[in-house]
């Protein structure tokens, strides 16, 4: 789900760039105001953890690759989708600059679908699953799925307006593997992590139980 210079032109990836810097800088924003001794070691952890699931990618076909995103896992955890645009942020920034995974000029774009539309959508889709009186780990499970397919095809639509990916084809490749790829990968880990972290630690994900969702 990288996107690679050539694929975006640069002055559509600046587009991409002044959507989601007003939206960093409010995680960063978020960042200042929300973490405390407790999740800072978290954030730090949750940015290793996702930065090696990234690692791990499938190839899609036309130059590109699907894999795991991991921003609604860190929204779920710190309890806030700022949190998947702060760490995703960080962590694509690391990828394109120092491993050369993803380009440079198309880091806005990449920001926007893996951090922002990724963690938005999912985050929100747990939470309204949740005051449905889901369990968590289901929760978790429809909300890190949604997220990644929704963000898979934002990020086909870009490189289609690009000229650069054909559009059906692409939905058949992007649409399936990411839809595969949110079942045994992106939902799966991020429901058994949740679950985990529930029974380990349920103080860091008190705001999530039935009644706190339902007032």
């Amino acid at each position: 789900m990288h996107i690679p210079d050539a694929f975006i032109p640069l002055d559509q990836a600046i587009v991409y760039w002044i959507i989601v810097i007003p939206f960093i800088a409010l995680s960063i924003r978020w960042a200042r105001q929300e973490m405390d001794d407790m999740k800072i070691p978290l954030l730090a952890a949750l940015a290793a953890g996702i930065f090696a699931i990234q690692a791990m990618n499938i190839p899609v076909g036309m130059g590109t690759s699907g894999h795991m995103v991991g921003a609604v896992l860190a929204a779920i955890i710190l309890g806030s989708p700022w949190a998947g645009v702060l760490l995703l942020t960080l962590v694509l920034f690391v990828q394109a600059l120092g491993f050369a995974d993803g380009g440079v000029t198309t880091l806005g774009a990449n920001i926007l679908n893996m951090g922002l539309i990724s963690g938005f959508v999912g985050y929100y889709t747990f939470i309204g699953l949740k005051k449905i009186k889901l369990s968590m780990p289901i929760a978790a499970f429809g909300g890190a799925w949604l997220g990644l397919f929704i963000s898979s095809i934002a990020c086909l639509l870009e490189m289609t307006l690009a000229g650069t990916f054909p559009l059906v084809p692409g939905l058949i490749a992007m649409g399936t593997y990411h839809a595969i790829i949110g079942v045994i990968g992106e939902g799966a880990i991020t429901a058994v992590a949740v679950s985990a972290i529930a029974q380990a630690r349920p103080d860091l994900l008190s705001q999530f139980s039935d009644e706190a969702v339902t007032t």
